[in-house]
């Protein structure tokens, strides 16, 4: 428990990552095991993992995404995108493993509980790939690599470069790799009762 504990308090975004490191694919392949296990609303597994590794379509990202270095110099870097109609691309498919009648069931709340409300599809691939995100970057800690969660980019040229499906929202960037440099020291943290109230807001 120590461990996790202080992977989340020592996590930083790290803006200079090492150009010359390279991650193999089993490691990232690892890491990304791991993410997907993040937690999704009826089980719909509605993330989606763009892994960027190719130096050219990367150059292209990081014009998009105000010229920022750790786009092209992380050891990968991953678009996470929401697949806004996962939930009705064969929801069986998401509890095959289940008994046939807790798969007909689920197939039948997924259906009810998504048709025709476009906002809470959007919202749950957003709030999917959030936590998704956080995996990713558990997971790389794990492997003793650092991140950084980005959103300094123009959506719409990504989106454009990538080739996006119509379906699916771009969410953020979470860059991975090997630091180059320790990152600057913490801005500082609100104290607890600024951010926690219980019950209600007073």
């Amino acid at each position: 428990m120590s461990e996790i504990l202080q992977a989340i308090v020592s996590r930083r975004a790290t803006k200079h990552f090492d150009p010359e490191y390279q991650i193999s694919e089993a490691e990232l392949t690892a890491i990304l095991e791991a993410a997907r296990h993040a937690p999704t609303a009826f089980n719909i597994q509605n993330y989606r993992f763009l892994v960027v590794r190719d130096r050219e379509q990367r150059r292209r990202i990081r014009a998009a995404a105000w010229d920022q270095p750790q786009v092209e110099d992380c050891a990968a870097l991953i678009v996470m995108c929401a697949d806004i109609k996962a939930w009705e691309k064969d929801p069986a498919r998401y509890w095959k493993d289940a008994p046939e009648s807790v798969r007909e069931g689920y197939v039948g709340m997924i259906r009810s509980y998504y048709e025709g409300r476009e906002q809470v599809q959007r919202d749950e691939g957003i709030r999917s790939c959030g936590l998704a995100a956080y995996a990713l970057m558990m997971a790389a800690a794990a492997h003793g690599l650092q991140t950084c969660p980005m959103d300094g980019f123009d959506f719409g040229q990504v989106g454009e470069i990538i080739n996006l499906p119509a379906d699916h929202e771009i969410v953020m960037f979470v860059a991975l790799g090997r630091e180059a440099s320790s990152p600057r020291p913490r801005g500082g943290f609100l104290p607890l009762d600024a951010v926690v109230q219980y019950d209600c807001f007073s």
